[in-house]
């Protein structure tokens, strides 16, 4: 299952009041764009997140499915997330 999804960039950054802020660039097997999702955390417990396109706009409804997908596939959230927490500094 998770080799539909390939990471193409992370990176994350602690602000200095402690959040986080970060994104994730990846893409879908079969899918024509490549989407970029942003995590923002006050405490890096609970995470926002926001969906867009990487690059150029793709097919909206293969947008649509991806949203749907991270927003109930726990793992596929979590390997989104890790990419980009596995890159943090070491504190």
């Amino acid at each position: 299952m998770m080799n539909e999804l390939t990471i193409v960039h992370a990176e994350m950054r602690r602000e200095e009041d402690g959040s986080y802020i970060g994104k994730t660039i990846f893409e879908v097997s079969s899918h024509k764009a490549a989407y970029e999702i942003t995590f923002y955390s006050e405490k890096g417990t609970d995470w926002d997140y926001s969906l867009h396109y990487a690059n150029e706009p793709g097919i909206e409804e293969q947008f649509l499915q991806v949203d749907a997908r991270i927003e109930e596939d726990d793992e596929w959230f979590d390997t989104l997330l890790d990419a980009a927490l596995d890159t943090l500094p070491e504190a």
